[in-house]
């Protein structure tokens, strides 16, 4: 459907539409006036050990030095105190009746709380901070004095930061403008395509045509065109224009290859600031894509791809679990920020569907997919070789890119290093994510590199890709990125054979040496990482152990459902650097089977691909499905994955495009096929039959050629 049709069926249904946006721009401009301007103002509190604990070495009676360790409990036991509804009551009889939050400072490893109060007059607010700063060490003394520990053992709240002058706080007000204009709107473009769709339906009852005539070749005064001037001599017939803006067809490769520039090339944590962490430019995108797909839908110009419903159906699964944890956190006393951040978890789900539906749904020609897939590749390798700017000039690109209008929903991004390396991001919010992002599309690069219908492509098409996306994955100096890689390698070269097999281990080995020549000390980097692992020496892993003893009184109040989707902030808690554990304080049990369920989808689709293939390239491809669901799935168990924008959309698109492929191999499946006698067998052209590998093995068949009549 084309945007010129989607403008046309708005105007038709204008009675529809105006009503809708007109009330919901009238809605958002009483609120932008009615809502209150807030302030808040900030505190930073930390826990101090005693200096008869902090005695022996290595602290040598430096309590500051001693900040750490089991303190990170304490501090949790601390925030959960502090937001109790006893806590609540007790500061609301010392005059803080505005609304406050307790947790974790941002990017904060150790025992360091943020505590903040939020409210429409600032000399109040200011006060009420500081009296919110005195309680909470005042907390802490209570606690230790009622499990009677002695004095000279307590810890201590130790003010960091002082309660800060109050600042303006307009995101709040923006955010109630922008979700009832966008209610508005939205409601009414879903209900002027249902009002054509029933007019479509109810002409087709009476047996009416559905559209407008064409004029065959004749002009507005119904005379023919014979292609002559008014002289009598005969005009030069031109070829056929080019459609224009909106007479251009769209389909969904169109609708994700926007969406896949925008996630690339925008730096993931710059977002829209009415919509939060959500809210980036590439997923409001997708969520204009899924409004084309349902409004081609409502229409007839579209219907599901036929054999493409698993993916869908997980989804549906995916979305019960967010569903009931966006019960959850209505059920119980949420602060403000978790209602939000449920509203925005929302909103999130709604982009991972638009992904899902526009790639297993909306694209009917095998080619289109293929021409999806290596876009991905492409635009994967251009933010992998931006890495290496990273790494070798010691900055970051996306510190300098600055889009008007955005503003970035991370505090606190900085450059990060381990050891003497700085570990690059490049567009991504964070060198994990970066990691992990290649590490899921590497498969795909190395399979579009042996594919033999690309074999006309140069040698630096095809394995330019690659050698980016696999290079720059030690850049990031992180155990994600080597397990990424291991998986890749263990999953897809053991299916080669063995003349490839062996070249591939070569390489791999002269890859290995090169580095240790060109990079000194990165290997041993590397190495030292999984040591100190294996030896639970590493202060990275020890301080993500405390944390998952620190979850589990989170999962034992919500153990089904969850505490809501989206609400377990390290703002309000703290970094769990596991999915999976996130996914069981945020959803419960079902949000687990959920999350499960859908890289087990994406790994059936591997699986189902390669069986159902007929020739060596799909079976390759079903192998790169196979290996990149197996790397989500496990290196989902290093960091918080699907939190990260950049490699959620990514490991949805390749979800969907999964299960694209395992409907195109199934209809083929189920197409009968010509006797090897038969005259369609006997009069099969090149076209149809396509052309054999280099290597011996049969390509997918060719594409039909087209010529001029």
């Amino acid at each position: 459907m084309t945007l010129g049709e989607i403008l046309g069926v708005l105007g038709r249904r204008w009675y529809v539409m105006l009503p809708l946006l007109l009330a919901g721009l009238l809605a958002g401009g009483y609120l932008y006036a009615a809502v209150p301007v807030s302030y808040q103002s900030q505190s930073s509190v930390s826990l101090l050990d005693s200096r008869a604990a902090a005695k022996p070495a290595p602290a040598y009676g430096n309590p500051i030095a001693n900040a750490g360790g089991s303190l990170v409990v304490t501090a949790d036991v601390l925030i959960r105190t502090l937001q109790s509804s006893d806590a609540a009551k007790a500061l609301h009889d010392l005059g803080v009746t505005d609304r406050y939050t307790v947790g974790f400072a941002p990017n904060a490893s150790g025992p360091l709380l943020s505590l903040a109060v939020t409210g429409t007059e600032r000399a109040k607010v200011l006060n009420e901070t500081t009296t919110l700063t005195s309680f909470a060490g005042e907390q802490l003394r209570a606690l230790q004095a009622s499990d009677k520990i002695a004095p000279q053992y307590y810890v201590s709240a130790t003010p960091i930061v002082l309660p800060q002058q109050p600042v303006t706080r307009l995101k709040s007000r923006y955010q109630l403008v922008a979700a009832v204009v966008i209610a508005g709107t939205a409601g009414g473009f879903f209900l002027s395509f249902a009002a054509e769709s029933a007019a479509l339906a109810r002409r087709r009852h009476k047996g009416l045509p559905q559209g407008c005539p064409a004029r065959h070749g004749r002009t507005r005064h119904g005379r023919t065109r014979h292609g002559r001037t008014r002289h009598g001599r005969t005009r030069r017939t031109r070829g056929p224009r080019r459609p224009g803006l909106l007479r251009r067809p769209l389909d969904s490769t169109t609708w994700l290859t926007g969406y896949m520039a925008l996630a690339f090339f925008i730096p993931s944590n710059l977002d829209l600031p009415a919509l939060g962490g959500v809210g980036t430019p590439a997923n409001v995108f997708a969520l204009t894509g899924l409004l084309w797909y349902v409004a081609s839908w409502l229409t007839g110009r579209v219907t599901p791809a036929p054999g493409t419903r698993g993916p869908r159906l997980v989804m549906c699964l995916l979305a019960a679990a967010v569903l009931m944890a966006y019960i959850a956190d209505g059920a119980r006393s949420a602060s403000h920020e978790e209602v939000l951040a449920a509203d925005r978890g929302l909103i999130g789900l709604l982009v991972w569907v638009s992904l899902v539906v526009l790639t297993t749904a909306g694209i009917h020609e095998r080619e289109r997919l293929d021409t999806l897939m290596r876009r991905l590749v492409v635009m994967g390798s251009v933010v992998a070789a931006i890495g290496y700017w990273d790494f070798f000039t010691a900055t970051n690109i996306a510190d300098s890119i600055h889009v008007p209008g955005l503003q970035s929903s991370v505090a606190g991004v900085r450059t990060l290093d381990r050891g003497s390396f700085v570990r690059p991001r490049s567009t991504t919010a964070q060198s994990l994510e970066f990691a992990g992002m290649l590490a899921i599309l590497v498969p795909f690069a190395v399979q579009q590199a042996f594919d033999p219908v690309r074999r006309h492509a140069g040698v630096v098409r095809r394995w330019g890709p690659v050698v980016a996306m696999g290079g720059a994955l030690p850049l990031t100096v992180s155990r994600t990125s080597i397990i990424g890689a291991l998986l890749v390698v263990l999953v897809m070269v053991p299916r080669w054979k063995p003349q490839r097999r062996w070249g591939a281990i070569g390489v791999l080995l002269v890859s290995v040496g090169a580095l240790k020549v060109i990079i000194p000390g990165l290997i041993g980097t590397i190495l030292n990482l999984f040591s100190t692992f294996l030896s639970n020496s590493d202060s990275s892993t020890q301080a993500r152990t405390v944390k998952y003893s620190a979850i589990v009184p989170y999962l034992r109040e919500h153990p089904l459902f969850g505490q809501g989707f989206g609400t377990f902030t390290p703002d309000l808690y703290f970094f769990t650097d596991n999915q999976y554990m996130l996914t069981l304080a945020e959803m419960g049990m079902l949000g687990l089977v959920a999350l499960l369920a859908l890289y087990l989808t994406g790994i059936h689709h591997g699986g189902a691909i390669r069986r159902l293939a007929r020739t060596e390239s799909d079976r390759e491809l079903g192998q790169a499905f196979f290996a990149s669901a197996v790397v989500a799935l496990v290196i989902s168990a290093t960091f918080d994955a699907l939190m990260f924008p950049m490699f959620a959309g990514m490991f949805f698109v390749t979800l969907g495009a999964g299960g694209s492929y395992l409907g195109f191999l199934r209809r083929e499946a189920a197409a009968p096929q010509p006797a090897a006698d038969s005259p369609a067998a006997r009069t099969a052209t090149p076209a149809t039959t396509g052309t054999p590998a280099g290597d011996g093995t049969a390509a997918r068949p060719n594409p039909p050629q087209l010529v001029e009549s």
